[in-house]
């Protein structure tokens, strides 16, 4: 075996449940695809061709990628199982489903670059046999375009970024108090009046229905769901600037280019709210390709928990309405905020959610105390853990009601706080986060008491008051964006810290050599 060829071993981000090296090594220079259909077919040989290597239709070196229910680990029963197998005579990908065809290709990937390092190594790799399945079905990525704005060109890179990880989730933050990015067309003005604006000045941007379905189109061809977020009832001041009826005034609130949270709000009694929601989030569940809406709820620092659990009651009441799932931040459990010691006092303990019953299956909070709220919870919600502070009561209770979690947590996984105290970019008021925070973590410890069963997945999470280009945002997620993608999709036993560290040093050449811009944190021996 060739040098280059003989260190595929370590290659592959997220560490695989079972990585078997063989004898003998396969030239990748050219190959030929064969897949169960031609979409499979265009993207694998697009993943092969990043390598260096020439996709050919004929002639080349056997990839052959086959649906068959026996791929994956022994005894495995995972949708997203697969496994790769290369010998000196070409390269198998099995897997049942689609999603796992991809992942076996992205694990070849990883292993063709490897050796090659930066620009003139061999288009060769080892013989190797890699059977692979996640720990969690939700991985992903929440990434804010409203503080600084990054457009489809922008969103599609994050989309491969975020896939050649194995991740299948891009959450979007699509509205704030500084700007609306997405066209709803029962409410025009949100984007007519409120979608230019951004952090201090700078230009805004939107999502038009068309570039939407696009982009959804794009990410789902690689198994990648876009998960929409139409953040209420906090974080509205771009909504009240655009219709001033949502106000108890009547009067449209001013532009808003700052980065403080927790003062806009909208109320539930005013004739519009309702309305607005129901067209709102009816709109986003029709224009969105996937099964998940995301409706906020988070840092709502100055409203009543009573008003706010009939916020939280409403909101899941319309997006499953719109044959959709919902997701919210944490606080939509009824969660007080760790930070919220100047929030008024709760409702007494046992206070009705007003206007509505507790849907059936659905538990209310019974407790209110230290700014926990009246929320309902319905069974099958997806929550957001993000602020590990608060006490995790309301979240036992949501789990027991039939919610699910996704995890992140602002002091592991959230990419744009700071590495260091020096760092340029990011903010600092959850941690310091460098690369070994992100990766050393477990989400199933992190609430005690919550089943493993409850938890849905990982997310990052990255918001952009700081960053202003790509070149920002990647240098933000990466090397850390791979650290969690291993801790979503490692189990505890298959993480090792200096086997991460190595392989990160591995996988910068393909960073280097596609020109994407990283952190050279110290804490990896590039």
């Amino acid at each position: 075996m060739s040098s280059s060829a003989g260190i595929v071993a370590d290659a592959v981000i997220p560490a695989p449940v079972e990585l078997m090296p063989a004898e003998g090594v396969l030239d990748l220079t050219a190959v030929t695809v064969d897949a169960p259909d031609a979409v499979v077919v265009r993207l694998a040989g697009e993943l092969l061709a990043t390598t260096g290597a020439s996709v050919v239709p004929d002639g080349g070196t056997p990839v052959d990628l086959t649906m068959d229910p026996a791929a994956g680990p022994a005894g495995s029963s995972n949708p997203e199982r697969y496994t790769l197998t290369v010998t000196a005579a070409g390269v198998a990908v099995a897997a049942p489903e689609r999603a796992g065809l991809l992942h076996g290709v992205r694990t070849l990937r990883q292993l063709v670059n490897a050796g090659r390092r930066e620009t003139d190594g061999p288009l060769e790799v080892g013989a190797v046999v890699v059977r692979d399945e996640p720990r969690y079905a939700w991985r992903g990525l929440s990434l804010d375009v409203v503080r600084h704005w990054f457009g489809p060109a922008d969103l599609r890179a994050v989309v491969d970024l975020v896939g050649s990880y194995k991740m299948n989730r891009l959450h979007l933050h699509l509205t704030d108090d500084q700007g609306w990015r997405l066209e709803i067309p029962s409410r025009p003005a949100l984007t007519e009046k409120s979608s230019q604006t951004a952090v201090s000045g700078a230009t805004g941007g939107f999502l038009g229905a068309d570039e939407y379905r696009e982009l959804q189109e794009y990410a789902a061809e690689r198994e990648i769901v876009i998960v929409p977020e139409i953040d209420v009832p906090g974080h509205v001041n771009a909504a009240t600037h655009a219709y001033g009826e949502l106000t108890p005034s009547g009067e449209p609130t001013d532009t808003y280019d700052g980065i403080e949270v927790g003062f806009s709000k909208l109320h539930i009694d005013l004739p519009a709210t309702e309305p607005f929601l129901r067209d709102v989030f009816t709109d986003v569940a029709r224009m969105t390709l996937g099964p998940w809406v995301h409706f906020g709820g988070d840092e709502v620092h100055t409203m009543e928990p009573e008003e706010f659990g009939r916020f939280v009651t409403l909101c899941q009441e319309i997006v499953t309405g719109a044959g959709k799932t919902p997701v919210a931040w944490q606080e939509a459990a009824g969660a007080a905020h760790g930070d919220q010691s100047a929030v008024a006092v709760a409702a007494q303990a046992g206070a009705a959610v007003a206007s509505g019953a507790v849907a059936s299956g659905a538990v209310a909070s019974d407790a209110v105390a230290d700014g926990e709220g009246p929320a309902v919870v319905r069974p099958g919600t997806v929550l957001q853990y993000w602020d590990t502070r608060p006490d995790h009561a309301p979240f036992l209770r949501a789990a027991e009601a039939g919610a699910k979690f996704v995890m992140s947590p602002a002091d592991r996984a959230y990419l744009d706080m700071k590495y260091t105290p020096e760092h340029p970019l990011g903010q600092q008021w959850a941690a310091f986060v460098e690369l070994h925070d992100s990766y050393d973590w477990d989400p199933a410890a992190l609430i005690e008491g919550l089943p493993e069963s409850a938890i849905e997945g990982v997310s990052a999470a990255v918001w952009t008051e700081t960053l202003l280009s790509r070149d920002d945002l990647f240098s933000m997620l990466l090397p850390r964006l791979a650290a969690v993608a291993e801790t979503a999709w490692s189990r505890p036993a298959a993480k090792d810290w200096e086997s991460f560290r190595s392989r990160v040093a591995v996988e910068a050449g393909t960073w280097r050599r596609e020109g994407s811009t990283y952190h050279p944190t110290p804490q990896i021996d590039w």
